[in-house]
């Protein structure tokens, strides 16, 4: 076997101090990109963080004005003191119920604590009538959905919540107000807290009748399965014993 020449020996040593010199660059260049990676996922862990702790300050803000709002409303109101926050709380139990995602959105919950700022509108000698009310009292009472999608229309947070302010007084058979939707038609949410409002409505003493037991009540709600409440949210509802339904109310009174 011959041997390689000296010429040949030094060639092959600069070919392979070449091939070596540029591994060891590709090599660093390879550190530096995954150390520029790791400032990247630094920042971006960084980003997410403050954004989520805006997002979270600004929620609790919202939350915040929104309370304000519906304590506002029911000031007025010395028999339905708290009528907001039980609905709000049955209502996102029957969301929950439902299997749906309302009891996660918090635009629904802001709906539903405002549902009746339409109320601030109606003049007290209507509001608290211990009589039943004349066909132009039972008029002007009917428009405070519509007053109050007007006083939040332009609130761009509450979005979805604006739909229950303005429907949750619809019917299942469309006989409802202000706008005589039927079925699918009404908001899903709206439909939910209708039943959660009659709900608190039956079970909280007013001028004109005492509180009834959840049983009673429940027995009402369900004779309106199909006509004033959407049949499946009524199933939902039976499956919410009397014992949670106690449970939230007690938890707010």
């Amino acid at each position: 076997m011959s041997k390689l020449a000296p010429v040949e020996i030094e060639r092959l040593q600069e070919q392979v101090a070449q091939l070596t010199a540029r591994l060891a660059e590709r090599e660093q260049a390879m550190r530096e990109q995954e150390r520029q990676l790791e400032r990247y996922a630094a920042d971006l862990r960084e980003t997410y963080k403050l954004e989520r702790e805006h997002a979270l300050e600004l929620r609790g803000s919202y939350m915040a004005t929104v309370r304000a709002l519906s304590n506002a409303v029911e000031a007025r109101d010395a028999y339905t003191g708290k009528h907001a926050e039980r609905v709000a709380a049955y209502g996102l139990e029957l969301g929950r119920a439902t299997g749906s995602s309302l009891a996660v959105d918090p635009q629904i919950e802001f709906g539903f604590l405002l549902h009746d700022i339409g109320k601030v509108a109606v003049p007290d000698a209507i509001l608290f009538k211990p009589n039943p009310l004349s066909p132009l009292e039972r008029d002007l009472m009917e428009r405070h959905p519509l007053i109050g999608w007007e006083i939040l229309r332009e609130v761009d947070f509450l979005g979805v919540a604006k739909l229950v302010v303005r429907s949750h007084h619809e019917r299942w058979d469309g006989t409802g107000y202000p706008d005589r939707l039927a079925g699918d038609g009404i908001p899903y949410a709206a439909r939910v807290f209708a039943v959660a409002d009659t709900l608190d409505a039956l079970t909280t003493t007013r001028p004109y009748r005492v509180a009834l037991p959840f049983e009673q009540a429940r027995a009402i709600i369900r004779e309106g399965a199909g006509s004033q409440f959407d049949p499946s949210v009524i199933e939902a509802f039976n499956q919410i014993s009397d014992r949670e339904l106690a449970d939230i109310r007690e938890s707010i009174a």
